[in-house]
């Protein structure tokens, strides 16, 4: 029987949720080069890939954590993910903006959030940690107890490891870039003599591509 990481990894590739090319890199926000894009907003689109994956982070949280009150979307990939869990859950749903609206209220967090809730964050896609540790923060300042965070995709930098590490913040994954690459040389999504190159790109994704 096939692991729930192969399971999902199999999903993004098959639907193109993830995309890898060597030869013609892509370029991220930040501006580092890379030979993968993931783009998890293009699961919601599939209906089996959208049930596999959101009955995944349900198993997750449910294997994982007990006692949870609210669970918490980060804005804006995980809304969406975060509502489909909340509701096979039967919790209450809130979701986190990356920082405070600057009008009406000027909240950062959506929704009602009980004092000393116990939540459990629901995050689509783990890069450097960055965004989804200042979510934490944000909901641990506003008096909640965070239990830790589900996500459907990591790259497993070594940044974002010690992140969540330094944050003292439980990460819990569907699936992970080496699951990834390797299932798509299974598959013949890339061929084998990019493995390398793949692998090399994970340990320094700031400067690859540069030279």
């Amino acid at each position: 029987m096939e692991s729930t990481e192969k399971i999902v990894a199999k999903q993004l590739l098959e639907i193109k949720a993830v995309m890898l090319n060597v030869e013609k890199p892509f370029t991220w926000a930040s501006g580092w080069k890379s030979p993968i894009y993931c783009d998890n907003r293009k699961i919601l689109s599939y209906p089996k890939a959208r049930k596999i994956i959101y009955k995944g982070l349900v198993r997750l949280i449910e294997q994982n954590y007990e006692n949870v009150d609210v669970i918490a979307g980060v804005a804006t990939g995980a809304i969406a993910w975060g509502m489909l869990v909340a509701e096979a859950l039967d919790k209450p749903f809130i979701y986190v903006r990356p920082k405070p609206k600057e009008h009406g209220t000027g909240s950062q967090i959506e929704g009602e959030l009980p004092l000393k809730a116990n939540v459990v964050v629901v995050e689509d896609l783990i890069s450097t940690g960055g965004s989804s540790l200042s979510a934490v923060e944000a909901l641990s300042k506003a008096g909640a107890n965070v239990l830790g965070m589900v996500a459907i995709f990591s790259y497993n930098f070594n940044k974002s490891r010690r992140a969540f590490e330094y944050g003292n913040t439980e990460l819990r994954t569907l699936t992970n870039y080496d699951t990834l690459i390797n299932e798509a040389v299974a598959c013949k999504y890339i061929a084998n003599s990019d493995l390398e190159t793949l692998q090399d790109w994970r340990y320094q994704p700031e400067v690859w591509g540069n030279s």
